[in-house]
Formats: structure tokens, C-alpha cells, sequence
């Protein structure tokens, strides 16, 4: 590595591998400066709740829709997976096609019925027919651990992507990167709420998916816009012809087989019980515009799912798996690498702006679905009981809340620094898959299910999963773990999915039928109306 002299020591540039850090950091504040004065504007109607909450219900079906998409393409898509396939080929393409999928459960089973049934979060639904206090209690901490899981391999993103473009290779260093990101992303959720953060995260997505289409053109350009000719170079690069078959990662033995089952098994249900997800339906007005949010939602991250094939198999051709794994953010560094050797400086200082884009727009949104959840959920619904006299106060906590949540993301992205962050995202979709899915179908399609049931499952399905991830390979016992040095890890998968999202399922089915506390029939029959036809749901112009 070449030492700058300008620079301090921890600052190592290779030109050759980071192009001009200057550059970089120059197109990355350019963004942030026009996406600050579009927060600031946004603010100006940042007034009630539903403002602070779900955007004053103002946003129409496409632009949501690309808000989803944003949201829902986090550095996890375009860093983490592109780097998958770059190094573990065919196998590292299956976390696109899990994502993806994910998208019809959410499109059949949840999106419209959510949106009809809530009002600003996901305990909204769960409590309408059961007891509020606890089951929105549960909702919360349920909120709050997706969330932060989630925030975990945002922030891992920014200190691995840092790492890339600046040579910052000691700790502190990258420490200081994370710190600077999550006290931007505070500064978005304070000052726009849902509204400023929603116009950030549509910047976003069209700056996300115009990138890595001009890159897949470009590297398919490179050979005469030939797929085949591409894969051949990448067999080429790998020297073996596994990047292209099934097992690469998850075919060595039976437990890797499961371990990637139950991977799966996560990624697709997971997607419909992820808060910062489903609390996007409430920016809409209608239960149509929530069907076209998540249609167009669909196309736009089908396409860019497949950029990432390129992407993947692009960087492993022209970049090669050893430098990507050996480059100071690992993995997660290979679609800034190509676009580096590809288009030079610029193209990555354009990439590397839109990385930095991504990670910022999704931890404000996952921030300010926890805190609106701890403030509508626990502070205005618990502890006050559902009074609705104060409403300035309710956003008051929310944003308390958020910079709570902001330090709390930062010093876990400090310790997560380095992981590989689709995995770390993976784990995210498990807990949503096993804490909060059950509970959202039991409650929108079960007419007997109750409080009890609805504790059960999202308690226990928390319980379980949070304990089988301390107690995997993914936290301790080998050299990619969280803790290398440790070894703790009881259960031999990676991902709990598969055994979390069962039980999951099963606890509230007994804790239902153990219960003494019949289901209220006629609260049932009123949310089912509600649900399918919209009947009652909140409007725009309701605070």
C-alpha cells in the first residue's frame, strides 16, 4: 500500500484499486447536500402525525413503489450479493432469487389487507382484535430487534465500503466512518420524517438501478453483450467451473444443504414481516395504491436483481475472486471494484456515492420504523393508553427515540464491521420471518386466534431465534463468525429459519388453543370487512 503524505497513517491510497478518495467523498456529498435540501422542504409539511408517521398518506402507487424499492434494495442487495456471486457464483445469485420471490408473499397475503386494516404500524393490525397493551408491547420489541439487525448490516456496509474507497484499514478509523453515517441518517429522521426520508430513499432507487444498469450494459458491452462469453470469463477468472453449478457454497455436506434451506426458507417468508416494509403501505391513500406500490415495487427490484447477475459474474471475471476477497471491505467490495476497473474514477466515485446512498436511505427508513413504533406502540398506546390529546408529544418521543436508535446502530455496526452483509440481512429475514409473520396471518385469516396465541408466537418465535443465532457458527466457532475467537456455537446452521419459523407457527397455534380467553367473534368479522374492502381505513386527510 501507498502511504499519502498529506494524509494521516491510517489513510492508505492504492490508485490503481480506490481510484481518487477525494472524487469519492466529492459526488457522496453532493448527494448528501441535494438530498438535505429535500428533507429540509419535506420538513416544511412534517406537522401531525400521519405527517411524521406515513408521509400525510400523500405518496401515489409508483412513487412508493420506487420508495419500496429503495428501501428494500439495501447494501445488502447491491454489495453483499454482487460479491456472493462474484466469489460462490450460482449459489450467491440464490439469495436474488429468495428476494425476490420474498415479493409474492408480501403481494398476495399482506400488502393490501395491511394497508386497509393499520394505521401507522405493524401492532396496529396485530392488536385490532386483541388485547392492546401486551400484544403491542410484543409488536414493538419485535420492531425494534428486526430493525436493529437490519441496521447491523447497513452500518457493517458503510465501515466494509469506506474501508474500499478510502484505505481506512485500522478500526478506529472505519469506526469513525460509521459514526458519521448514522449521525446523517439521525439528521434525516429528525428533521423529514417519514416524508423527507420517503423522497431520499426514491433518489435512491433511481440513482441505484440507472447505476447498475449502466454497469451491466458495460460490462456486457465488454463481451459484444454475450452472457455466455461473460461466464466463460468468470469460469476463466476461478479457475474451476463451480461458479456455475449449485453447491458452491452450500454443497459441501448434508448441514450446509440445510443450512441453505433454511436460508431460503427465511429470505421468502421473511420479506412480509419486515416493519420498515410494511410500514410503507401507510403512505398511500388507498388499498389500490398499495397494490400498485408492490407492483411496481416487483418490476423494479426483478430488474435489478437481474443486474446483479452480471454484476457478480462481471466482477469475478475482470476483478477476480482472490482480490475481492482480499480487498480491506472483502466481499461486499466487489461491485465497487468493477466499476472501478471498468469505468476508472469517476464511475467509482458515482458507485460508491450511490453505495452510500443505499445505506443511508435504508437506516432511515429502519429508524424511523423502530421509533415510530416504540413512540405510536409503547408510548402513546401503553403507557398513555391510547390517549390521542397530545400527538406533538408522541413525535416528540419518536424522535428521541430515533437518536436512541441511531447510537445504538452505530456502536453494533462498529462491532458487526466486516461481515458479509446479505448474511447479516439474512439473519434480519429470519426474525421477521419467525416473531411476526405467524402472528400477521393468524390474525388477518384465523377467526379463533387470540391474545394468548398471538404472545405465544411472536415471544417464543423471537426467543427461539434470537438463541439459535447466538448459539451458530454465524456468532462464533470459525473464522467468518462475528467472534472468531469464541467458539459457542451449539447449533450447527447458520440461518434458524427453518427451525424457527416452524415452531413459530406451532406456539401460536397452542397458545391459542390452551387459552381460556375466548376470540372476540365480532372484532373478526369487522377486520375482515375491513381488510379486503377498505371500509373504515385511515385517510389522507385524517391526523
Amino acid at each position: 500500500m501507498m502511504h499519502a503524505a498529506a494524509l494521516p497513517t491510517v489513510l492508505a491510497q492504492d490508485p490503481d484499486q480506490v481510484g481518487s478518495p477525494l472524487l469519492n467523498i466529492g459526488i457522496f456529498g453532493l448527494f448528501v447536500a441535494v438530498t438535505l435540501v429535500i428533507v429540509l422542504r419535506a420538513s416544511r409539511n412534517t406537522k401531525t402525525a400521519a405527517d411524521y408517521y406515513a408521509a400525510g398518506r400523500a405518496f401515489t402507487g409508483p412513487q412508493n413503489g420506487i420508495a419500496i424499492s429503495g428501501d428494500y434494495l439495501s447494501a445488502a442487495s447491491f454489495l453483499g450479493i454482487a460479491g456472493a456471486i462474484a466469489v460462490n457464483g450460482y449459489d450467491g445469485f440464490l439469495y436474488s432469487i429468495g428476494f425476490l420471490v420474498a415479493w409474492l408473499v408480501a403481494l398476495l397475503l399482506v400488502a393490501e389487507l395491511l394497508r386497509n386494516t393499520g394505521r401507522y404500524t405493524m401492532a396496529d393490525v396485530l392488536s385490532f382484535r386483541m388485547q392492546q397493551k401486551p400484544v403491542r408491547t410484543a409488536a414493538s420489541i419485535s420492531t425494534l430487534v428486526v430493525s436493529f439487525f437490519y441496521l447491523l448490516a447497513q452500518m457493517a456496509g458503510a465501515g466494509g465500503l469506506i474501508a474500499l474507497l478510502l484505505g481506512i484499514e485500522s478500526g478506529a478509523g472505519q469506526a469513525l466512518v460509521i459514526a458519521i453515517v448514522g449521525a446523517l441518517m439521525i439528521v434525516y429522521v429528525l428533521i423529514g420524517g417519514m416524508r423527507g426520508t420517503t423522497w431520499v430513499q426514491i433518489i435512491k432507487a433511481a440513482l441505484l438501478i440507472t447505476g447498475a444498469g449502466v454497469m451491466t450494459v458495460w460490462v456486457l458491452g465488454m463481451y459484444g453483450m454475450n452472457l455466455s462469453s461473460l461466464l466463460g470469463a468468470a469460469v476463466e477468472a476461478a479457475g474451476t467451473e463451480n461458479v456455475l453449478n449449485p453447491g458452491m457454497a452450500y454443497g459441501e455436506s448434508g448441514i450446509t444443504r440445510l443450512d441453505f434451506l433454511s436460508l431460503s426458507l427465511a429470505l421468502v417468508l421473511g420479506t412480509a414481516g419486515l416493519p420498515h416494509i410494511l410500514m410503507r403501505f401507510y403512505t398511500v391513500p388507498t388499498s389500490k395504491e398499495a397494490r400498485r406500490s408492490v407492483q411496481w415495487a416487483i418490476w423494479l427490484i426483478g430488474l435489478f436483481y437481474l443486474f446483479t447477475l452480471v454484476l457478480g459474474y462481471g466482477a469475478g471475471a475482470i476483478v477476480g475472486p482472490e482480490r475481492i476477497q482480499d480487498a480491506p471491505g472483502g466481499v461486499n467490495s466487489a461491485a465497487p471494484l468493477l466499476a472501478g476497473e471498468i469505468g476508472g474514477p469517476l464511475l467509482l466515485g458515482f458507485i460508491a456515492a450511490v453505495a452510500f446512498a443505499t445505506i443511508l436511505a435504508v437506516v432511515a427508513g429502519l429508524t424511523i420504523t423502530a421509533s415510530a413504533s416504540f413512540a405510536h406502540d409503547i408510548y402513546a398506546n401503553v403507557i398513555k393508553g391510547g390517549a390521542a390529546d397530545d400527538k406533538a408529544a408522541e413525535v416528540r418521543v419518536a424522535r428521541i427515540t430515533a437518536v436512541v436508535i441511531g447510537v445504538v446502530s452505530i456502536l453494533g455496526g462498529i462491532v458487526a464491521n466486516g461481515q458479509n452483509i446479505a448474511f447479516l440481512v439474512a439473519l434480519a429475514f429470519a426474525v421477521a420471518a419467525s416473531a411476526n409473520l405467524p402472528t400477521i396471518l393468524y390474525s388477518l385469516f384465523w377467526k379463533r386466534f387470540n391474545t394468548t396465541g398471538a404472545l405465544w408466537s411472536m415471544y417464543g418465535g423471537l426467543a427461539v431465534t434470537i438463541t439459535l443465532i447466538v448459539f451458530s457458527p454465524a456468532v462464533s466457532g470459525h473464522d467468518s463468525s462475528m467472534f472468531p475467537s469464541a467458539d459457542f456455537d451449539l447449533f450447527p446452521l447458520s440461518n434458524p429459519g427453518i427451525v424457527s419459523i416452524p415452531i413459530s407457527f406451532a406456539l401460536g397455534v397452542i397458545g391459542t388453543l390452551l387459552s381460556k380467553r375466548p376470540a372476540d367473534p365480532a372484532k373478526y368479522s369487522e377486520m375482515e370487512v375491513r381488510s379486503l374492502t377498505g371500509l373504515g381505513a385511515e385517510k389522507a386527510t385524517e391526523h
